[in-house]
């Protein structure tokens, strides 16, 4: 009719569709955000619940058992947080007093470098000299972007607040929202739709405790060979490095950077030890302890992942980064699924 091919026309109104799709999801990114931590955050209370539930369900409802462990779990986080922020806070508090002087003298004079970069030792001082000469006149004028952007602060801590409350309704209705998303499919697909729902279950439950595990261990070790070692901010660095550990492949490179130039601020001198401790910890993290926390499934190429990373970096900052990884290897694990289910048939 008309002269147009009705396959055009389909084509045409996929793209609308998927354009619009995007514009939708870029939209609401803010939500989805919100959605996305809160069902991680299922993810991670929902074994403690399930095994408390297991002990307690012929006498305590589910509700109240899962309200129990909530209140647990929060009271040990705000305890625990309470007594570790206190500290890097007074040491956030030295250094921050302490860095101008550091860097009007040379901040690089203990620090020990080959002897082919010793000729630099003047000009990376000077930089780092003429840095924090224009932190200090754009002080004020830092100060008011973060009053300009107290606002979408509110925003975020109204995201907090509903990240928990989101999280408890995921555990109570993640079984009825699962069979829910199963039954919408043809009888035919239903199986595949169960394996891929509960290959991504397992995969993220077991990528975010190897998270929140290996962040823990990194601010445990760091933090007591910094104190050992007689680093003046023990506490803090190891805050630092157990965060970083957050973004994949250049979040402990960054902690590292950092580490050794606070070090050279503050006085440190055991520089070798420093050094090896970095490199031996990094090996036993990353050929030992990770492979322990995550299977095979999770270890996706390095190269792969610093492409995530640039990319979640580009689109979303730092929730992009901490995204990128899980995101990759979802698409995955979902597409070696199809493409054995096709073979299959």
């Amino acid at each position: 009719m008309l002269g147009i091919d009705r396959r055009v026309l389909n084509a045409v109104w996929t793209v609308f569709l998927f354009t619009l799709a995007v514009f939708v999801v870029y939209e609401i990114r803010g939500a989805l955000v919100t959605f996305t931590l809160a069902m991680f955050l299922a993810l991670l209370l929902s074994p403690v619940v399930t095994f408390v539930d297991h002990f307690t369900s012929v006498r305590v409802p589910r509700t109240v058992a899962l309200a129990v462990v909530y209140i647990a779990l929060i009271t040990i986080f705000v305890s625990a947080l309470i007594a570790v922020a206190s500290g890097i806070a007074n040491d956030a508090r030295s250094l921050a007093g302490r860095l101008p002087t550091a860097m009007d003298a040379d901040p690089l004079h203990r620090l020990p470098l080959p002897s082919w970069l010793e000729p630099l030792r003047d000009q990376v001082g000077g930089w780092l000299h003429d840095q924090a000469d224009e932190l200090g006149k754009n002080a004020l004028a830092l100060a008011a972007k973060a009053a300009q952007e107290l606002a979408s602060g509110l925003g975020a801590l109204v995201s907090a607040i509903l990240v928990p409350i989101l999280a408890f309704f995921f555990i109570m209705e993640g079984k009825g929202l699962r069979d829910g998303i199963i039954q919408s499919f043809p009888k035919g697909r239903q199986i595949l739709v169960y394996e891929i729902l509960h290959d991504l279950h397992r995969l993220l439950s077991q990528y975010l405790r190897a998270l929140v595990i290996l962040s823990v261990v990194t601010f445990v070790f760091y933090s007591g060979f910094l104190a050992l070692t007689g680093s003046r901010y023990s506490l803090l660095l190891g805050g630092i490095a157990g965060l970083l550990e957050f973004i994949p492949a250049v979040g402990p490179l960054m902690a590292a950077v950092a580490i050794v130039m606070v070090s050279s601020f503050s006085g440190y001198t055991p520089w070798i030890l420093l050094f090896g401790f970095l490199a031996v910890y990094r090996l036993a993290l990353d050929y030992i302890l990770q492979p322990l926390l995550l299977s095979s499934g999770m270890r996706i190429h390095p190269l792969l992942i610093i492409f995530g990373v640039l990319a979640g970096g580009e689109l979303g900052g730092i929730l992009g980064i901490f995204f990128s990884v899980p995101l990759i290897a979802a698409v995955r694990m979902v597409v070696l699924r199809l493409w054995k289910q096709r073979h299959a048939d």
